[in-house]
């Protein structure tokens, strides 16, 4: 009796097949008068995602962090990074499973590089390090998934409503 053969199921994987800095900037607008201050500022930092098809399974994954150093109601510097993937996505059939992919795990790989990016211009600002701590990306992913779940389910309830 001769085995029937399956075929191999689709394998899937995530390519990473480049990381690269799209844009960095850096400004010390208080400079420099800034260096000769007390140095104890608030500091802010803003960190976002962005994804673009680039057909084929293959996504660019932008990150773009923004750290802001105050000094009261004054800027002592603003850096601001895009740190860049490239990844291939393969043999995922479902739109949930690769948003997913691009917006928990992509990230979380290229944070890393954005992170020394900007410790590194920080530092050659002549500021002290900056340590970013570490982001679980999927983890706010699936924050944001409930979060529009429940807003969907606040609109449904909402649609029937009249105002007058």
């Amino acid at each position: 009796m001769a085995e029937e053969e399956l075929p191999n199921p689709p394998t899937r994987q995530v390519v990473l097949q480049r990381i690269y800095l799209k844009d960095a900037s850096v400004e010390v607008p208080l400079a420099p008068q800034v260096f000769t201050r007390q140095w104890n500022p608030q500091l802010d930092v803003k960190v976002g995602t962005a994804t673009t098809p680039l057909g084929g399974g293959v996504h660019q994954v932008m990150l773009t962090v923004t750290v802001t150093a105050k000094l009261g109601e004054e800027t002592g510097f603003l850096v601001e990074v895009h740190q860049a993937g490239i990844f291939q996505i393969i043999g995922f059939s479902s739109d949930s499973d690769t948003q997913a992919i691009l917006a928990g795990y992509c990230p979380g790989v290229i944070f890393p590089f954005a992170r020394e990016a900007v410790a590194d211009l920080i530092q050659r600002s002549g500021f002290p390090p900056v340590l970013l701590q570490p982001i679980n990306f999927e983890a706010l992913y699936m924050e944001h998934l409930t979060r529009a779940r429940e807003q969907a389910v606040t609109a449904g309830n909402n649609a029937g409503a009249t105002v007058q």
